[in-house]
């Protein structure tokens, strides 16, 4: 891969997925933000260049008409992707017991966690297998490595999520598309300032480095997974949790 690579960042209107999209610019990408909050989305996508810098589609990636046709238009107008950066995610209801967690915020959770995902990596694959390159990345959480209480449905579909780019980048390891993921632990992101103090300060309290994770350090990382240089490492989940992941 060469620089000036179609890079598709999705949750790019805000967040590690705007710092990401910013930080793939940077290196002369060009960007293809995806989100389902339209008008933000076109001003963060503004904030880095024109449509043909960075290009806003408003979507809902749940949605596998709204995906394909996504994909669809960026065929069209860019060409194939050679980079997905997956930073969709809702956390749900928090702070509640599992006997108490309502079926429609677990299938919401669900929705975007991890059924998008599935329909990101399947649109991406296709889109890259004819030219026999390519990094996908989805952001997983290391509520999926050990579980946060009061958290189920956001710990269970990013156990899913883990799940899924172990399974899938085993498929596609010789094809010359690598699949990974990042677990973060708690980042200073607008989600997380919308959570109840308690329940980040539960998160916060299990990271050794005792502090949340930056922006700009997520964004780093996640540079250098879909880069050229991490060519040898597929199916693999990422740390980035001050400390606190043990395996």
């Amino acid at each position: 891969m060469s620089e000036g690579r179609i890079a598709v960042v999705v949750g790019a209107a805000r967040g590690i997925g705007l710092a990401a999209a910013k930080r793939l610019a940077a290196r002369g990408d060009r960007i293809v933000g995806i989100d389902l909050q339209a008008d933000v989305l076109r001003k963060a996508m503004a904030s880095i260049g024109d449509d043909r810098k960075a290009l806003a589609i408003p979507a809902d990636v749940s949605s596998a008409g709204e995906v394909e046709k996504a994909f669809a238009r960026i065929a069209a107008e860019f060409g194939a992707p050679e980079v997905l950066v997956n930073c969709a995610g809702i956390t749900g209801k928090t702070g509640i017991p599992a006997h108490e967690v309502e079926l429609e915020d677990f299938d919401r959770v669900y929705a975007i966690n991890l059924r998008a995902a599935f329909l990101l990596t399947r649109a991406a694959v296709r889109a890259m297998l004819p030219s026999g390159k390519g990094r996908i990345l989805h952001v997983a959480s290391i509520a999926g490595k050990e579980g946060n209480a009061g958290m189920l449905a956001y710990s269970a579909t990013k156990a899913g999520l883990i799940g899924m780019v172990k399974s899938a980048g085993k498929d596609y390891a010789e094809t010359g598309i690598t699949i990974n993921a990042l677990a973060p632990a708690v980042i200073r992101t607008d989600m997380v300032a919308a959570m109840p103090e308690h329940q980040v300060k539960y998160m916060t309290d299990k990271i050794p480095m005792k502090r949340t994770g930056e922006l700009e350090e997520a964004a780093a990382m996640i540079e250098f997974i879909v880069s050229p240089d991490c060519s040898f490492t597929t199916g693999f989940t990422f740390d980035l949790t001050g400390g606190r992941a043990t395996y």
